[in-house]
Parts: C-alpha cells; sequence; structure tokens
C-alpha cells in the first residue's frame, strides 16, 4: 500500500465521540511502552503523526487518522498502566472496552506485543478477553530490533506455545521494527487485502 496521505481527525474522551462509523477501521493496542506510536509512525512514513513520548501512558485518548481518505488508523489508549490510579486504570479500561465492543466499523484490532519479554500475563489476558468477545484481532510483535533474530524467533515461539493452550489456532502474527520498517508493508498488505474484501462484497458501516 502507497501511503498518500495521513492526517489526524480528532482525539476522542468517549468512543459516543469518534468519527462517523462510515469506513473500515483498523485500531493498535498495547501495554503502555510498547512502541505503538512509533510503529504507526514508520507505517505512515510520517515523524510525529502520533506522539511518542518516553513516559508511558502519554496516549489517554482515542486517537483517530484517516489514511488515504479510505480508512480510519485508531490509536488507542494502552492497557495496564503502572503508574496511574486505580481509578484512573479503570477509566482507561472503561474507555477500551467500550470501544472495542461497540464501534461497528472496527474491521481488526492490532494487539501489540514487546518482543523482548516472555509471555506476559496482562498481554495474554487481553488476547483472552478479545476472543471471548469474539473480536478480529491480529498480533505484532514490536522491537524485533532490539535483539538478535533467534531471540525474537525464540520469544515469539514461547507466545505461540502459551496461546495454543487455550486456542484452536492463532490470528495473523507480524515481526516488526519501528526503527526498520521491517514488517510494516505485511500490515498494511493485510489492511489493503480486507479492504478490498469489503468493497467487493459492498460492506456498510453506518447502516
Amino acid at each position: 500500500m502507497q501511503i498518500k496521505s495521513a492526517n489526524f481527525v480528532k482525539s476522542s474522551q468517549k468512543w459516543q465521540d469518534c468519527p462517523e462509523a462510515n469506513l473500515p477501521e483498523y485500531a493498535f493496542i498495547g501495554r503502555s511502552n510498547v512502541g505503538k506510536s512509533s510503529l504507526i509512525n514508520a507505517m505512515m512514513n510520517k515523524k510525529d503523526l502520533a506522539k511518542t513520548s518516553q513516559t508511558p501512558g502519554k496516549t489517554q485518548l482515542i486517537n483517530h487518522f484517516l489514511v488515504n481518505e479510505e480508512w480510519y488508523l485508531t490509536d488507542l489508549p494502552g492497557y495496564g498502566y503502572a503508574k496511574v490510579s486505580k481509578v484512573q486504570r479503570k477509566d482507561f479500561e472503561k474507555l477500551i472496552t467500550n470501544y472495542i465492543l461497540n464501534r461497528k466499523n472496527l474491521v481488526n484490532l492490532f494487539v501489540l506485543i514487546d518482543i523482548r519479554h516472555t509471555p506476559q500475563k496482562i498481554d495474554i489476558e487481553f488476547i483472552e478477553w478479545c476472543g471471548e468477545h469474539g473480536i478480529p484481532f491480529s498480533i505484532i510483535f514490536t522491537k524485533a530490533d532490539k535483539l538478535k533474530p533467534n531471540a525474537a524467533i525464540k520469544n515469539v515461539e514461547h507466545y505461540k506455545n502459551e496461546l495454543l493452550k487455550t486456542w484452536d489456532g492463532l490470528p495473523e502474527i507480524y515481526v516488526t521494527s519501528a526503527e526498520k520498517k521491517e514488517g510494516t508493508e505485511e500490515i498494511l498488505d493485510f489492511i489493503t487485502i480486507t479492504n478490498d474484501f469489503l468493497k467487493q462484497n459492498n460492506v456498510q458501516f453506518n447502516e
């Protein structure tokens, strides 16, 4: 996919305030400091489209970007904030779950996981929650450049084995590096193929 345009549309405090649900939407989510904003910027070939920060929890709103005037890329708040109050954490969780469960044009949720770590309970639990609610999702491993190739492969296999304890099959899995722009084309190809399928089948979201 050639990125001809990628523009910020709006930030929303509630899912009801999101842009009209009339275009295919692909949302990105992960634990705080997983490298979500950096990956989005790498995909869109823009250095500062999504705001990056050294402080975990920078994204606290639902941020919408319009890509090629054809589809929405949504930057969601992370889950599992360690440095916020329990009340704030519950507010974030409510915002995320309400958006995911109610946004009719959400075609796919990309769940980002830091490839440097062994399977984390919070990631596994979130993926299980998506499965329980029938949410279509893919897994994106980030920061592949931070590990040697063999170590990266090993950690991905750890996650696969952990998921296969409760899943019959696995979703699409992408291994990425925002720094080297690895894996970004594969994600965009998936979005292109999905959008073409929706067009061919005349799928309408805002009816």
